[in-house]
């Protein structure tokens, strides 16, 4: 009974420096989501007035470019999943992954050859455990991604796109040569709604699709008329990269924040769970140590009564 004593004291010990770690990482997550939230919002005016740019021109020129421009028979498809680098976030990047290979079932079904662009070391372990092939990967900001690691991604894509068009290519900084060629490119990240709901999303990147990502205010009047210098068509191969390059850092914030506060709540529930171990724990070691001192004192009144007995026979 002493050795089992010990043992549940033990299993206390250890349960509380668990809860003391996870309880951290719960307050280190909860810390971190403001300022996830805080960089989405500090940059959503200047994706408003690129995306308000990008319509204008959109609207009042009549430019083909091959970023906006559908291809006749598109064969082969991209697709940049954004996965976490660390776990302990639950589901997050399992729900991510599971949403990629829906999409690349039904792309598969469609006939199109697909292409792998993982960002996040839980999604490369993942493809690559199972040998399956990734054209490109990123790894180390996925809860703190910076621009330069959007517009990294940005170039990565896009060459890959324009490698896939006859039509003349806008310049980037990565040689489309790395990659293969693609038609078409889709982008599966989680969406952040709140500290509670955080959803896999799917988003086709290009061609390019000009969506307002926020409702526009009640009193704002029609798109502004622009005068393009030096024309449109060279305002639209500067304005075009720079637009993907937020629609991606607007995937990898709202990642982020999605990623953190998965971990907040997994961290949460872990810090629960060690609790009502603890309560289970110290319930059954008290119910131990009750059992043992009952039978100690019943062994020494089985012995006094038995003392007692031996002394009236002698007697």
């Amino acid at each position: 009974m002493a050795a089992s004593l010990r043992e549940y004291r033990a299993r206390i010990r250890s349960t509380q420096a668990t809860k003391k770690i996870t309880r951290a990482m719960e307050l280190i997550a909860a810390s971190r989501i403001i300022k996830a939230q805080q960089r989405a919002a500090a940059a959503t005016p200047y994706a408003r007035e690129l995306t308000r740019a990008i319509s204008a021109l959109a609207t009042y020129s009549r430019v083909d470019h091959p970023l906006t421009t559908e291809p006749e028979d598109p064969q082969r498809a991209g697709i940049l999943i954004v996965t976490s680098d660390r776990g302990l976030a639950g589901a997050y990047s399992s729900a991510v992954i599971r949403e990629a290979e829906r999409l690349t079932e039904k792309l598969h079904a469609e006939g199109k050859e697909v292409s792998l662009f993982v960002c996040g070391r839980k999604g490369i372990g993942y493809y690559g455990f199972r040998r399956r092939p990734i054209a490109r990967s990123w790894q180390g900001f996925s809860d703190s991604p910076a621009y330069d690691d959007a517009r990294e991604i940005s170039d990565a894509v896009i060459a890959a796109y324009m490698a896939g068009q006859s039509d003349e290519a806008v310049e980037t900084e990565t040689d489309a040569d790395e990659v293969g060629p693609i038609d078409e490119l889709h982008v599966v990240f989680t969406r952040f709604r709140s500290m509670l709901v955080q959803q896999p999303d799917v988003i086709r990147m290009v061609p390019l699709e000009v969506v307002e990502e926020e409702e526009p205010p009640e009193d704002e009047e029609v798109l502004p008329l622009y005068e393009f210098e030096p024309d449109a068509e060279d305002v639209l191969n500067a304005l075009l990269p720079r637009y993907v390059e937020s629609r991606i850092f607007f995937c990898l914030m709202q990642a982020a924040a999605s990623e953190l506060a998965a971990r907040q709540r997994a961290m949460k529930s872990a810090t629960d769970n060690a609790q009502d171990l603890i309560e289970k724990y110290t319930r059954i070691a008290n119910q131990a140590r009750q059992a043992g001192i009952t039978q100690e004192i019943s062994e020494i009144v089985g012995s006094a009564n038995a003392l007692a007995d031996t002394s009236a026979g002698s007697e």
